[in-house]
């Protein structure tokens, strides 16, 4: 199956590479009724699903490309909130051949920068495989991850990078993130994730105040009660409601570590490239939909 979707996502790739903007409507109308089953409705959009590809189009601010650039969003996190909530950079290079792994530590995460989820956890250094990596890396850099699924713009215009961070985590091999979803330039909930590192993630959403939401999305599976309350939560709403300003959508994600720090994960404009479909209850594709207040065009 694996190999099944992996095909059908290149077949699509390359069929968008041939289409002119001007297509990208209809194609992206084939592509949400292929994933989802539904039809789309970008002429009035409703749902937070429609929104988010009505987004994806039309809210062409070219700061959302900076932002989505792993590398350069850390300039900018530099001067909004300040570089200590930056996770320390450890290398960037242009191509995988230029990385000097006998200079890294022992553990890293390596990233390409135009892109979500490229990434590789490296917990041993010594047990990477550099060839399979070098094979990833290689064939990442080659392709626009904008065309990839369902025409997430905003990476689009990128220069493409690789970058080395420091690998971060909790104890007890977990790692806690808060992604705080943001609307028309203010956090409204948390979808915190914990287990990450042990392969079992689970999530639930939460207010500011760290009240249980009733809704869920259905990616993992759900906490029975909520997690502890960081100490830290009110300094983390403060920073997600900095970084959010001036966007009539993005998640901002920060993760909470041990030592009492908090650190800045990435500004997300299009989660899941707005496929969820699996909001529950079903009334909140509409609810939160209704949350976003698109721009012009």
């Amino acid at each position: 199956m694996e190999l099944l979707n992996k095909a059908s996502m290149l077949l699509s790739y390359l069929r968008n590479k041939t289409l002119k903007e001007s297509d990208y409507p209809a194609a992206m109308k084939k592509w949400y009724k292929k994933v989802t089953g539904r039809e789309l409705n970008l002429e009035n959009p409703k749902t937070y699903d429609e929104k988010i590809q009505w987004l994806k189009l039309y809210d062409r601010n070219p700061l959302k490309t900076t932002l989505s650039d792993k590398y350069a969003v850390r300039d900018w996190v530099k001067s909004t909130i300040g570089e200590e909530y930056l996770i320390p950079l450890l290398g960037v290079w242009d191509s995988f051949d230029e990385i000097d792994f006998d200079a890294l530590p022992r553990r890293f995460v390596l990233k390409a920068n135009h892109a979500s989820g490229w990434n590789i956890i490296v917990r041993s250094k010594k047990n990477l495989n550099i060839t399979s990596a070098r094979r990833r890396f290689n064939r990442w850099m080659k392709t626009d991850f904008a065309l990839i699924e369902g025409f997430e713009l905003q990476y689009q215009d990128i220069k493409r990078k690789i970058i080395a961070e420091e690998f971060i985590e909790n104890g007890g091999n977990n790692l806690f993130d808060y992604k705080y979803h943001c609307f028309n330039g203010k956090p409204e909930f948390i979808e915190y994730i914990g287990d990450r590192l042990t392969g079992q993630p689970r999530l639930m959403f939460l207010g500011l105040d760290w009240t249980p939401e009733i809704f869920t999305d259905g990616t993992y599976p759900l906490y029975d009660e909520a997690p502890p309350k960081p100490d830290c939560l009110e300094k983390m709403n403060e920073l997600a409601s900095k970084l959010c300003k001036g966007f009539p959508y993005v998640r901002v994600d920060l993760y909470a570590l041990d030592d009492g720090s908090i650190k800045f994960g990435e500004m997300t404009f299009t989660p899941g490239s707005g496929k969820h479909g699996g909001w529950t209850p079903k009334e909140y594709e509409q609810i939160l939909g209704d949350m976003i207040v698109l721009p012009e065009k």
